[in-house]
């Protein structure tokens, strides 16, 4: 199984910025995490990060046929991008959103999610952990149904 993680605008900035609510783990650290979890599950991975909402779409369109299970957390574009949204749309595999804070219990703004109804689950508050889980689930999905098996 293949799954590919993609890290949305800002994240690359993980413990610099808003440590209050972010915490101090850095992306470099998330990904290590991850590479260690995959290896457990027997999970080919492959991590993704940009700034810029044309490359997480052509990414998102790359990845159509390869890749079994997408991760992503899209951060600020969560709340408006329409484009990577309709990428995630036209993806041939399951798709999983995580957020490392707890989106419903910020300003209510955050509450909303546009790819909220193109993903089987929505994993968040749970920090780094939130990817993890991520993962976890994606190596329990059937992907012919985009279900989780038993």
């Amino acid at each position: 199984m293949k799954v590919l993680v993609i890290h949305g605008p800002n994240l690359n900035l993980l413990g610099e910025r808003e440590t209050d609510v972010y915490g101090q783990v850095t992306l470099a650290q998330i990904d290590e995490l991850l590479k260690e979890r995959s290896g457990v599950l027997g999970i080919e991975l492959e991590t993704f990060q940009s700034n810029h909402e044309g490359e997480i779409v052509e990414r998102i369109h790359a990845a159509r046929g390869p890749v079994d299970a997408l991760i992503i957390n899209p951060a600020a574009f969560t709340h408006y991008s329409i484009a990577i949204r309709d990428a995630l749309a036209a993806f041939d595999a399951p798709v999983i959103e995580v957020h490392l804070s707890n989106i419903h219990a910020r300003e209510a703004w955050r509450s909303h999610s546009v790819v909220a109804d193109i993903a089987i689950g929505q994993i968040s508050g749970f920090g780094p952990q939130s990817y993890v889980l991520a993962l976890e689930a994606a190596a329990n999905l059937d992907r012919s149904s985009g279900q989780e098996g038993l």
